[in-house]
Order: C-alpha cells, then sequence, then structure tokens
C-alpha cells in the first residue's frame, strides 16, 4: 500500500513539474517582443500620391458594444445606378486609405461607405479589439445602421489587402447574405496560401514565438494574453499617429480570414472578384488563381503594372477597380 501510494505521489510531483516547465517555457516566448521592420518606401509613397480632396467627414454609429465607431459615407456625384460598396481599408489603415476608390464610385453613381475598422483610425483602442469575431459584430451592426437609415441599394463588400482577407471571411460566414458581391482587392490570405509571401514582402514582422504560445493557451481557452501585440507593420517613422503600427493577437485572428483561408473559401456562395497587380510587392499576385482552386463563383483579374496599393491609390488603376464595382 505504502508503495503505491510513494507511486502516486511520484507521479504527481513529475506533473507538476512538467506543467511548470510547460509555463515556463510558454512564458519565455510570450516574453518575445514585437520588432518593427524597416518602413516600406513603395508602400507609404503610393499611399501618399492618391487623391485626399474632398474628404467627407466621420460620421457614427453605434455598435452592439456601445462603442461608437466612425465611417466616411460618399454618396454619388454622378446618376444613382442603384449600387452601393462598403469599402474596408488594409492592414494599419483607416478609411483614408480606400478615399480614392470610393470618390472613383461616387462619380460613377455608386453610394460607398469606408468604415475606420475597430482597432484603427477613430474607432476603439489603436492595434486592438475586445474578442475574436468583434470585427464581424460590428460590420453587421454597421450594416444594420445604414439599412435604418434608409440605405435600400445592393451591397457589394470590397476590402483590400487585409481588408480584402476579412471580406473572404464575411463571405463565407453567417453574415455573407448582407452583400451581393464580394471583391478583394490584392487580398491578404493567410500563410496558406500560395499567393501570400513571406512576411508580406517585408511589410510585418510577427513574434513568431509569441504566437505559438498564445495559440497554445487558447487551444485550452486560455485567452489573458490576447490583448498583447504580435505582429508589427513596416510603417514609415511619425506615421503611428495616423496609423496602427502594431496588432495584438485577437485582433491580428480577426482582420483576415481563419488560419486556413480554405475555412472561408469554400462556404462562401456568392460571386467573388480578385483584383490585384501583378507588380504587387506584398503577394505573389500570379498565385491568386491557384489560391481560388477555379471556384465557378469566383473570377481573378491581374492588372499590368500595377503593385499593392495602386488598385486603391493610382488614378488609372482604381478607375479599373471603380468601373468593375459599378457595372457588376
Amino acid at each position: 500500500m505504502a508503495s503505491i501510494l510513494t507511486f502516486a505521489v511520484r507521479g504527481i510531483v513529475w506533473l507538476l513539474a512538467a506543467a511548470g516547465l510547460v509555463a515556463l517555457v510558454l512564458a519565455g516566448m510570450i516574453a518575445v517582443p514585437v520588432s518593427r521592420p524597416k518602413a516600406l518606401a513603395s508602400i507609404a509613397d503610393t499611399a501618399r500620391s492618391a487623391y485626399r480632396g474632398d474628404v467627407p467627414p466621420l460620421q457614427y454609429f453605434q455598435a452592439r458594444d456601445g462603442s461608437n465607431l466612425a465611417y466616411r459615407r460618399y454618396t454619388p456625384s454622378g446618376p444613382s445606378v442603384n449600387r452601393a460598396a462598403l469599402l474596408i481599408h488594409g492592414s494599419s489603415g483607416s478609411s483614408i486609405a480606400v478615399h480614392a476608390l470610393a470618390k472613383a464610385l461616387a462619380a460613377r453613381g455608386v453610394e460607398s461607405i469606408a468604415p475606420d475598422m475597430r482597432g484603427h483610425g477613430a474607432s476603439g483602442t489603436r492595434g486592438d479589439i475586445a474578442y475574436l469575431g468583434q470585427l464581424d459584430d460590428d460590420l453587421a451592426d454597421l450594416v444594420g445602421h445604414l439599412r435604418g437609415q434608409g440605405l435600400a441599394s445592393p451591397l457589394t463588400l470590397a476590402g483590400h489587402s487585409s481588408g480584402g482577407g476579412f471580406a473572404l471571411r464575411v463571405a463565407g460566414s453567417v453574415n455573407q447574405g448582407l452583400f451581393a458581391r464580394t471583391v478583394l482587392l490584392s487580398p491578404y490570405l493567410g500563410l496558406k496560401s500560395p499567393s501570400t509571401r513571406e512576411n508580406a514582402g517585408g511589410w510585418a514582422s510577427p513574434s513568431v514565438p509569441r504566437i505559438i504560445a498564445l495559440s497554445v493557451l487558447q487551444s485550452f481557452g486560455v485567452t489573458c494574453c490576447s490583448q498583447l501585440p504580435v505582429v508589427a507593420f513596416a510603417v514609415q517613422p511619425g506615421s503611428t499617429r495616423i496609423l496602427s503600427s502594431e496588432y495584438s493577437f485577437r485582433l491580428l485572428q480577426n482582420f483576415g480570414t481563419h488560419r486556413d483561408y480554405r475555412l472561408d473559401l469554400d462556404p462562401a456562395n456568392g460571386p467573388i472578384s480578385v483584383i490585384a497587380g501583378r507588380n504587387d510587392e506584398l503577394m505573389f499576385a500570379d498565385k491568386y488563381r491557384e489560391a481560388m482552386q477555379s471556384k465557378a463563383n469566383i473570377d481573378v483579374r491581374v492588372l499590368d503594372d500595377a503593385n499593392h496599393m495602386d488598385v486603391v491609390s493610382t488614378a488609372s488603376f482604381v478607375a479599373v477597380v471603380a468601373d468593375d464595382l459599378a457595372t457588376r
């Protein structure tokens, strides 16, 4: 009897020691900080060259958690075509990033709405959200708000870069019925997509040990550290006043596709278009067709001579995107 008790005690001690060791390893991994990558001049230069005149003022809607979130609304300046578009900016950005596209759509009779996604711009805490899935809830709340204000036109959801990944997430979710069509502009589809360059071509610098450790904790239902930053972006020095330079673990998980983008692609039933620039510095544009797996409801268009930001910034390429959104 004594030997059995001794064996049991030793087993418990070994289990506690192993658990303590795992905890120490995870703590060490979580302690690995995020490092800021060198700024990518091409991203900033193309964005700076975009048209920034006649920016409409921010408006606000109340999300289900009581927060007031910001968006800009662009009424048609040309004859209305009974279409509307909801434009989602990319990582670190805000509604200003899609202003040139929104103005081009307005000139073509398309009403456009450009939100500052929570964690960006004037919406919420910069670089963070409260829980995984909050961005999906916010988007549904914004659509409900717009419908309540009388917007009756069919809505197209268009997202750029990480916003394109998020748009695909929505297209395969319970919220897909809110939109008649989805357009992915140079989308970031996550690490499992053949279109993704390593670290997004130098745009993103993740703390891989911290991400792994937080993923392990999350698998056990532990989310106490999900507010910690896990990735930094190659923004220009001094730009953090207007840009989100880092993302928390939970924002990184929510603002894009699921870990495997095919979990969003497979259940997406509505029409989806991908438009990207052949000279994209962050993605392999020639791999988008492969990534989309030749699904019948998806078409892919690659624009010669365009880079990652051109599709929402440079007039000639913005016109191509706007024509597509206004006529299909």
